[in-house]
């Protein structure tokens, strides 16, 4: 069986949480989501479904957008866009992000980029993914320090987006918005559930025995190391520099 990178592992998952969906919308600085958007835009052209319409901000290749982040908002608005990815340098367990800093705002002695529209559209995208590869307690607390954007709303509140699932370096949780709770789906070769509980600052629901993240075929690999980081070059080259490195690296400690 062919050896799986884990960072190639986050991009089939990220591709599995998409399917469905016919545009997806992408940061700038998110080379991993992008490759996983990729890669469902690949695998269903393969399969010969519907083409997947990406949009990755700060990309010629890849962005249907002339005016940056205007026509993001605009067109989120308006309910055209499926899915979108946000983190946060804390999560907690009602999935409230925190894009602005530790301790108590505005003497926050750790400072972050910002909200930037984060909240907007949280509230509007109805299949919002939460990423983060880092799998730690300063990062998945009880509660965050500052709310960026909340993780659920009121009653009353009319929000036709929210949080879909979390994925992380360790394991992939779905949401209930109803109990506003995560749960653990599945655990990434290599971890264990006891290892996820004391890395999460917060409960969350899971079966006693949870089962492994599935890793992707011969097929979807070979598509994932071809096409899809030919296509990712464009706009994170160094990204693609580095992965394809450490597939060769990956490689070479097979064949010895």
């Amino acid at each position: 069986m062919t050896a799986v990178l884990p960072r190639e592992r986050l991009i089939v998952s990220i591709a599995r949480l998409l399917e469905g969906v016919r545009h997806v919308a992408v940061g700038a600085s998110s080379p991993i989501p992008a490759a996983g958007a990729m890669l469902l835009r690949a695998l269903a052209e393969r399969q010969g479904k519907p083409r997947v319409r990406i949009s990755i901000l700060g990309s010629r290749e890849h962005n249907f957008f002339t005016n940056g982040s205007a026509e993001l908002f605009d067109c989120a608005g308006q309910g055209r866009i499926d899915a979108f990815f946000l983190g946060g340098g804390q999560i907690d367990g009602e999935a409230n992000i925190n894009l602005v800093g530790t301790g108590d705002y505005p003497q926050t002695p750790v400072r972050w980029p910002g909200s930037f529209g984060s909240s907007y559209l949280y509230f509007v995208v109805p299949r919002v993914i939460l990423f983060r590869e880092e799998h730690t307690p300063r990062v998945f607390v009880e509660k965050v320090d500052f709310v960026s954007a909340p993780g659920t709303s009121s009653d009353g509140v009319y929000r036709p987006g929210g949080p879909h699932a979390l994925l992380t370096g360790l394991g992939v949780f779905s949401f209930n918005k109803a109990q506003k709770r995560f749960r653990l789906d599945s655990v990434h070769p290599g971890h264990t559930l006891s290892e996820i509980i004391a890395a999460t600052g917060f409960a969350f629901d899971h079966e006693p025995e949870v089962p492994e993240t599935a890793d992707p075929d011969a097929a979807t690999l070979a598509l994932l190391r071809g096409r899809v980081l030919t296509e990712l070059g464009e706009t994170y080259p160094e990204f693609a520099r580095q992965m394809t490195a450490d597939i060769a690296g990956l490689d070479l400690k097979r064949a010895g």
